[in-house]
């Protein structure tokens, strides 16, 4: 009969990105993970196989809590704008992005997200094919403003973004 899990899974996926976002890939390894979590290096490789099977379950686990977080945003601000409700909605470490990039599983949850987004954008902002190219436009100008903001870049006002492309 196998032992139960003492310490779950959120909890070390927590530590596992917060390591990411220290100092990147190479900042996680069993060894990292267990001193983080108090759990031993071998229960980790039992868990998980591999440190990239490792990585991957916590950068899944993000893409679930940002697909949670969105969702709730978008029922919160149902009677805002589009500029409400893209002020609501959490922001997307660029770093996550980058890794999505190489994995077929994480890029499809990256595009679901993104298309619930721009759905929610769209019912904003009226009906009908423009009001989706429009929706299109202003998601893609909300993620260029927080890449440049993350790199200390002035951005301009979301507002502006809003009142021009609509």
């Amino acid at each position: 009969m196998p032992r139960s899990r003492i310490i779950p899974d959120a909890r070390i996926y927590s530590a596992i990105r917060s390591l990411l976002e220290a100092g990147g890939e190479k900042a996680v390894s069993f060894a990292t993970v267990a001193a983080a979590t108090g759990l031993a290096a071998p229960t980790l490789v039992q868990r998980y196989g591999s440190r990239d099977a490792m990585v991957r379950a916590a950068r899944l686990d993000a893409w679930d809590r940002l697909r949670a977080a969105t969702t709730a945003a978008i029922l919160a601000t149902e009677d805002k704008g589009p500029q409400g409700l893209l002020k609501a909605l959490a922001r997307v470490d660029p770093d996550m992005l980058a890794a999505t990039a190489r994995d077929p599983d994480l890029a499809q949850c990256a595009a679901a997200w993104r298309a619930s987004v721009e759905a929610a954008l769209s019912l904003r902002l009226g009906t009908g094919t423009r009001a989706r190219e429009t929706a299109s436009l202003l998601f893609a100008a909300w993620q260029g403003q927080m890449l440049w903001s993350a790199l200390g870049e002035p951005g301009f006002r979301l507002k502006d973004a809003v009142k021009r492309l609509t």
